[in-house]
């Protein structure tokens, strides 16, 4: 194993400790790839409006970020799309927040039935959030 890949390997390890994530990111993966095929109706539907690359705005779906898989996400505007239905609990949604804001990653929930009334007006509404956040980081100084 040559230096450099050590090193890699255990600068990945310390900040997967320093997050406290799972250090077996293989696993994550593999879940991320399941749920990709097995997407509930409401994600379907929101995906083939996000996927449509509007503006220039890339959404990944079913994303493993650090110990949880976000259903979308945009890394140009660090955005969280997290589509809920009725399962979801309250205090492990606000502990994925936390986790999500020291990465500097906003999320933004959206229920189900929303989903279903109208997804062409929840795919609009997520593109005006990210739209809103990018012209929020342009007005910040680059110092």
């Amino acid at each position: 194993m040559s230096a450099a890949k050590w090193w890699w390997g255990f600068l990945l390890s310390i900040f997967a400790l320093a997050f406290g994530m799972d250090n077996k990111p293989d696993r994550k993966i593999a879940l991320a790839r399941k749920l990709r095929k097995a997407m509930m109706v409401p994600e379907h539907l929101l995906w083939a409006r996000l996927k449509e690359r509007a503006g220039g705005v890339v959404f990944k779906r079913q994303q493993a970020i650090g110990p949880y898989v976000l259903d979308f996400f945009c890394h140009k505007a660090q955005l969280a799309v997290e589509v809920v239905g009725g399962l979801h609990d309250a205090e492990r949604d606000a502990g994925r927040d936390a986790y999500f804001a020291r990465l500097g990653i906003e999320t933004y929930r959206i229920s189900a039935a929303e989903v279903y009334r109208s997804a062409d007006a929840v795919a609009d509404g997520i593109r005006l959030r990210v739209a809103g956040i990018l012209r929020e980081d342009a007005k910040k100084p680059c110092w």
